[in-house]
């Protein structure tokens, strides 16, 4: 059966400008989205558990909630925003499939978020409340992430698209893909695995300050980061051989670049795990951060094999037109700066505020 796939756009410059930057920018939206999952899931256990001690922690945490989840919004729409000029007419039709889950997370983010800043503003007001309302962020973040992994999926078998005829209101998802489930736990318990870490980076920069929260949030991000991970790999096992057979063997020495990035992330995976189990924070965190970037380039090779029998982006057409992207690198830079001079602001505000 021949898939209904649109003509693609014809792009302004080389595709690999954009597929640079995309391989740029998701890494680091993964990274602050973890830090985010982590920072909201400590916050709420801490808060539930009680104690001056894991009040404090959940308090501190919560402050630093609303500034994480801006920034993982802002990379997260310029990642997508990559990945649209390049697999536009996949991610666009898996878009108008499930339209109805698609416009409402919009929706879902601004409940989430407004939650985030009243546990944040109200913290010592809220009571039992405050516990509730960190729990919606994080369910909403949950969804988000559900709703995310359908469109990414359904984008990369457009054979399923067909099932259009049958289901006109924009309510498809891809849940009947045997590779639906486990890569959606396979990037959240990773998520909330390397945001405990993140929590614990923050116990470290705060022991010096306040001993017992900075030690208390070294434990329970440690212990967050150590378990998950082990169950990450127990679940990344289990989206492996969930993969179709020739994007499994490219892992498998079908290419070797994918191979060779399935045995640098393994290594990576496991030489972290053992520093998390010796309570080494910061080598935890170097061996961590350049695995999130390793998985990403993993994740781009999964999705070339999955859409190798329908395209590939050297089949993009360009009509060279190159100042709209020198114009986006000059923007780029402004708000590059812009940023800085808002986080030192904030850093300032930080220090004299706690």
């Amino acid at each position: 059966m021949n898939a209904p796939i649109p003509f693609p756009d014809t792009l302004p410059v080389a595709w690999s400008w954009f597929q640079g930057l995309l391989m740029l920018m998701f890494p680091l939206h993964l990274l602050l989205m973890n830090a985010m999952l982590g920072f909201a899931a400590v916050s709420l256990y801490a808060r539930m558990k009680g104690g001056e001690t894991d009040e404090r922690l959940a308090h501190e945490l919560a402050k630093a909630l609303p500034v994480l989840i801006a920034f993982a919004i802002n990379f997260g729409v310029a990642a997508l925003l990559f990945l649209q000029v390049i697999f536009g007419q996949f991610f666009y039709t898996s878009s108008v499939l499930m339209a109805v889950f698609w416009l409402s997370v919009p929706l879902i983010l601004i409940i989430a978020y407004s939650a985030a800043y009243l546990y944040d503003f109200r913290f010592a007001t809220l009571g039992k409340r405050g516990g509730l309302l960190i729990a919606l962020t994080l369910i909403g973040f949950l969804g988000i992430a559900f709703i995310y992994t359908n469109n990414n999926t359904l984008m990369l078998e457009p054979q399923r698209w067909v099932a259009y005829f049958s289901n006109r209101g924009g309510t498809m998802l891809n849940t009947g893909s045997a590779a639906t489930w486990p890569r959606y736990l396979h990037f959240m318990t990773g998520g909330f695995a390397a945001g405990g870490l993140f929590v614990a980076l923050f116990g470290r920069f705060k022991e010096r300050r306040d001993p017992p929260l900075g030690a208390r949030a070294v434990e329970l991000g440690m212990n967050l980061f150590t378990t998950l991970t082990l169950l990450q790999i127990v679940v990344g096992f289990w989206f492996f051989i969930a993969l179709p057979r020739a994007v499994m063997l490219l892992f498998l020495g079908g290419s070797v670049t994918a191979t060779a990035l399935l045995a640098v992330g393994l290594a990576l995976a496991l030489a972290a795990l053992a520093a998390g189990f010796k309570r080494s924070v910061v080598l935890s965190a170097a061996l961590t951060i350049p695995l999130i970037f390793v998985m990403a380039f993993m994740r781009d090779a999964v999705r070339t094999g999955y859409l190798k029998p329908f395209f590939t982006p050297d089949m993009l057409k360009v009509a060279p037109e190159y100042s709209p992207l020198v114009m986006f690198f000059i923007i780029l830079m402004v708000g590059i700066v812009t940023i800085v001079w808002m986080l030192r602001k904030t850093a300032r505000v930080y220090r004299t505020t706690f």
